[in-house]
């Protein structure tokens, strides 16, 4: 199966898992990295994904 069902996404300014997402692992090698309104900081920030 070529889709990860979970990758956490993770905010880099005060580092709380926000978001739940799935990716295609064969098509992107890397982490994914987007702009996302995080509910602690109260305004949109970078976030990753971890493991």
């Amino acid at each position: 199966m070529a889709r990860e069902n979970i990758a956490k996404m993770k905010c880099e300014a005060c580092k709380t898992v926000n978001y739940f997402t799935t990716r295609n692992k064969k098509k992107l090698k890397e982490k994914l990295a987007m702009k996302k309104f995080c509910k602690k900081c109260r305004k949109h920030t970078m976030h990753k994904e971890t493991k």
